[in-house]
């Protein structure tokens, strides 16, 4: 069994556990303000708004409070700008944040959470800037490579986007993190497995793996409750999970197996709300089926 998973990554790195902080922008979405749509993706809960008010060191300070206890005095961190998409502003109100966020001695690394489509020359020309000071990390959220699911989910970006931000961002030695939804409606296991090697062969640097799930609130829900789509059951999950595990080289870190909304707004499924069980399932599983990464490449 084996496969390159984050947390061994960064103990190996900082000799340590790295915890991460989850930091808010204040950015927008262009599938929100209007540009290119109003509703964002027909997943999207608006739970970026939750965002942490007060300046960045503020936020940093609220954050290290709610993990203190485990963390620990000496532990590194991650200032993950993590809701909407956080490159969607001008450089001269991000800078300041951004450089804000890795000031403190303790951040190991910057994760920015953004979109293909919003990575102009002065972005990338600031993400440069800053991954000479500490390593930069952005996350990209690809979803599927099918055109017709990309639709459905109102990504309002073509494929081909997606692969100029993986070489650009190549180019200036940031690492790409890419995220990939598992059962999404219409969705074979095998169309799954077709987007995780993509990935795999698109260059980045990393994956995060999630289960659809569906939130009160969302236009997902409407099509969910008129029952135009089921979601997967646990076993089912797991199975498309391997396999695009099996797809995926060794090269690649993968920073999630599985992924979870808030309980109060999960609607489904609901097995999703008790992660523990998941990740153990997940992790027996992949015992049982001595399940290792790259292995159908």
């Amino acid at each position: 069994m084996y496969w390159n998973n984050l947390n061994d990554n960064l103990k190996a790195q900082y000799g340590c556990k790295v915890y991460k902080l989850a930091l808010s922008s204040g950015c927008s979405c262009p599938n929100r303000d209007g540009t290119k749509g109003t509703r964002g993706c027909i997943f999207c809960d608006g739970a970026g708004a939750f965002a942490e008010s007060g300046s960045i060191s503020a936020q940093i300070a609220q954050a290290k409070a709610r993990v203190f206890a485990k963390a620990g005095a000496d532990a590194k961190y991650i200032a993950y700008f993590q809701s909407f998409t956080n490159t969607y502003a001008p450089i001269n109100v991000l800078e300041p944040l951004f450089l804000e966020a890795i000031a403190p001695q303790e951040i190991a690394v910057l994760s920015i959470a953004t979109r293909p489509d919003c990575l102009g020359a002065d972005i990338l020309a600031l993400l440069e800037r800053l991954n000479r000071v500490k390593p930069v990390w952005v996350e990209l959220g690809l979803q599927t490579i099918h055109p017709a699911t990309a639709a459905y989910l109102r990504r309002s970006y073509d494929l081909p986007v997606f692969d100029e931000a993986v070489k650009q961002l190549k180019a200036i030695g940031v690492t790409v993190i890419v995220h990939q939804i598992l059962g999404l409606p219409g969705e074979s296991p095998e169309q799954m497995v077709q987007t995780a090697r993509y990935i795999g062969a698109s260059g980045a640097d990393g994956i995060k793996l999630h289960l659809l799930h569906v939130l009160r609130g969302t236009d997902l829900a409407e099509d969910y409750l008129a029952g135009k789509f089921r979601t997967l059951e646990l076993d089912e999950y797991i199975a498309a999970l391997e396999q695009c595990v099996r797809v995926l080289p060794p090269r690649v870190v993968i920073h999630r197996l599985t992924g979870d909304g808030a309980k109060r707004d999960l609607l489904a499924p609901l097995w999703s709300g008790d992660k523990k069980r998941v990740l153990n399932a997940i992790h027996g599983a992949f015992l049982r089926d001595d399940m290792v990464q790259g292995s159908a490449l």
